[in-house]
């Protein structure tokens, strides 16, 4: 079909639609900019801001489709329909295959029509301009990185869906036609890749770039409509709607005609930070196409478990832990992304994302760069943090209508060792608002009961003395077998999970966690995941930060074939903690209490071995019962690759033991 001219168009049947949206528009536009002063004066609620954004929106939008229109094919123009028949909740049967975008948007992108008549009028992908500041210094750093990868300096990390929100900010050709370029070259390196009987490199690891990968084509085509080609187009829209269907239908998965099904690994787990990964692509491409079907598969099934799964965790954080839990900026910014587009807001659903923002000022220890190592920490063994920390902080802040939370959040942000993004990739993320009104916490004991993480501190200086305890779920594969184990900082680590000082972070076993370690006939007794069990701990706060913690710790295990009861219970107070463990044990078991410290232990007196006390720096550890303990090992730990770290054994307890420790 050839194409047809802006003025053909007007003088075709279908100039008369055109003309009356003219007129429509005309009349909004004097409507909008009313609802605009008093929004900006302040006069209307944030629900009354938020159509006047999403009206703008609209009118913006539908100038681009004039813009756009002598480019496109009136068949493209035509209404869009659901991917496939049926249930519309259920996933497609086959790919569709008239998934594309059709309009020609430069600024904001959207354009579907809201089914719900209590939401805004059109559904899109939003823009940056909603809360970008272009007057901030987050704006210039972020407009330097882009610009450097226009000039042909392309940074490492750099994506298509940077360049276009650099263009909803300063709409320059220059910047559409960067994207262009890089989803081209994904879309052609995908079809090479077919093309030589290969899955692309969407398809690589699971998937688990998919969202990432996707994004960045919704986003190219939903806002730089009017310069890309017909034939782009189609080709874009067969390859994102494929990928997209590939990973919910993973048994029957195929690329080019030919099966590259794949594990499924995670579709349905939403604790797990593939499955955000896989939501962020079918919900990007379900925005950019305003594809019914997968809006609907969205709504009624994987949003809705995210919803479920997350109202079980009150208190925030992951039962990944902390590595993995970081993931958690990409949750969030699909929470974002559908409030912004759509006008739910998933968030409010349960407290875990607003609780989020205490459970990472909590966890974050006093000097304020690091946080406690719980679970894999596969990015980097040392828990420090990093750019994707505080934009996990500044996406949960954005999502949060709470002033309390919000100004903990601003005082997080602002004292933190990371004051802005450190890497060019994540510079966007600072566009976020930080906020200017700052709250210094006051709690100084917070217990997050959904993944069971336990955080107490003497106070919020930086000398503080903090302690980190996990007792609860251990149901993801990330998460460790160290469940009943501390961690105690005072100006550094007095004593951690060796973890730390590995090089691979991953390291999941007892044996490199404080905790008591029980052996049968030369087998450690292991922790392992469930969905039906999980450690308990009931937690009686003092004053100036002291608790009395009590855990049963009995569900960890496998079975009871070594352990048939453990529970510990944690006095903290005073800069002093100490722990008392009741346990039993079968027949050839024997029971170790084990801490792992960065220091070579000494005893004050006596070689190590045999004593009762010694000291590892600045932390003394007293063995207080039973009267047959003592401690018999305190040399190389697990792991010394990394200079020498070391583990205290504690041994000759047969049903307990009461271990103290305090500052050297």
């Amino acid at each position: 079909m050839s194409r047809t001219s802006f003025l053909a168009a007007l003088r075709s049947p279908r100039s008369n639609r055109w003309r009356r949206r003219l007129i429509v528009l005309t009349v909004l536009l004097g409507v909008i900019a009313g609802l605009g002063l008093a929004s900006a004066s302040g006069l209307v609620g944030s629900r009354a801001k938020f159509l006047v954004d999403r009206s703008w929106s609209d009118l913006r939008g539908a100038v681009g489709d004039f813009n756009g229109f002598a480019r496109q094919r009136f068949a493209s123009l035509s209404g869009r329909q659901p991917a496939h028949g049926g249930n519309p909740a259920a996933v497609p049967a086959t790919p569709s295959s008239g998934g594309a975008v059709t309009g020609g948007n430069q600024s904001t992108g959207g354009g579907a029509t809201a089914q719900n008549s209590s939401l805004p009028r059109r559904m899109g992908i939003p823009s940056v301009l909603r809360y970008a500041n272009k007057s901030s210094a987050a704006y210039t750093r972020f407009k330097s990185w882009v610009d450097a990868a226009v000039a042909g300096s392309v940074g490492y990390g750099f994506e298509a869906s940077e360049a276009v929100e650099m263009y909803q900010l300063s709409p320059e050709a220059k910047y559409c036609d960067l994207a262009i370029r890089l989803v081209e070259a994904q879309v052609t390196a995908a079809e090479s890749a077919i093309a030589g009987a290969r899955a692309p490199d969407v398809a690589g690891d699971s998937y688990l770039e998919v969202g990432t990968m996707i994004k960045d084509v919704a986003t190219t085509l939903n806002t730089c409509g009017s310069r890309i080609t017909a034939s782009q187009r189609t080709r874009w829209s067969a390859y994102a709607e494929q990928a997209v269907w590939n990973v919910w239908n993973y048994q029957n998965a195929t690329w080019g005609g030919r099966s590259f099904p794949w594990t499924g690994w995670s579709v349905n787990n939403p604790g797990n930070n593939y499955y955000y990964s896989f939501v962020e692509a079918t919900m990007y491409w379900a925005l950019a196409t305003n594809n019914q079907t997968w809006l609907n598969f969205l709504r009624t099934n994987k949003l809705p478990a995210l919803q479920a799964y997350f109202a079980k965790l009150p208190g925030g954080g992951s039962s990944e832990g902390t590595g993995y839990g970081t993931a958690h900026m990409r949750l969030f910014s699909i929470y974002r992304t559908w409030r912004d587009g759509t006008g739910e807001d998933l968030a409010t659903a349960n407290p875990h994302a607003g609780d989020s923002i205490y459970y990472w000022v909590h966890a974050t220890v006093p000097t304020l760069d690091r946080f406690a190592p719980i679970g894999d920490q596969s990015r980097n063994s040392m828990p420090e943090l990093y750019d994707y920390h505080r934009r996990l902080m500044l996406e949960a802040r954005s999502l949060t209508s709470d002033p309390a939370r919000q100004n903990a959040a601003t005082w997080w942000l602002q004292n933190i060792s990371v004051p802005r993004m450190t890497s060019g990739f994540n510079y966007r993320y600072d566009l976020l608002p930080a906020g200017t009104t700052a709250a210094t916490p006051t709690a100084l004991l917070y217990h997050a009961t959904g993944p069971g993480h336990l955080f107490a501190r003497t106070g919020w200086d930086r000398n503080a003395m903090w302690v980190a305890i996990v007792a609860g779920k251990y149901d993801e594969s990330h998460a460790h077998q160290d469940q009943g184990s501390f961690t105690l900082f005072a100006g550094d680590w007095l004593a951690v999970t060796a973890n730390v000082w590995s090089h691979s972070g991953i390291n999941q076993g007892t044996d490199v966690h404080n905790l008591v370690r029980f052996v049968r006939n030369g087998t450690v007794a292991r922790q392992c995941e469930s969905t039906t069990r999980r450690s308990t701990m009931t937690v009686t706060p003092g004053a100036a930060g002291a608790f009395v913690a009590n855990a049963n710790l009995t569900p960890a295990f496998c079975d009871n074939s070594a352990v048939t009861s453990w529970t510990r219970q944690f006095t903290f107070g005073a800069r002093k903690l100490t722990l008392r463990d009741q346990f039993a044990i079968t027949s050839g078991t024997t029971a170790t209490f084990q801490i792992n410290v960065p220091t070579q232990p000494a005893s004050p007196t006596t070689a190590c071995n045999g004593t009762r006390e010694v000291v590892a720096g600045r932390l003394r550890v007293r063995v207080l019962e039973p009267a047959a303990a003592r401690i018999t090992s305190c040399g190389a730990g697990p792991y010394t690759e990394d200079g020498g770290r070391y583990r205290i054994d504690i041994t000759g307890g047969t049903t307990g033991y009461t271990v103290e420790l305090t500052e050297a």
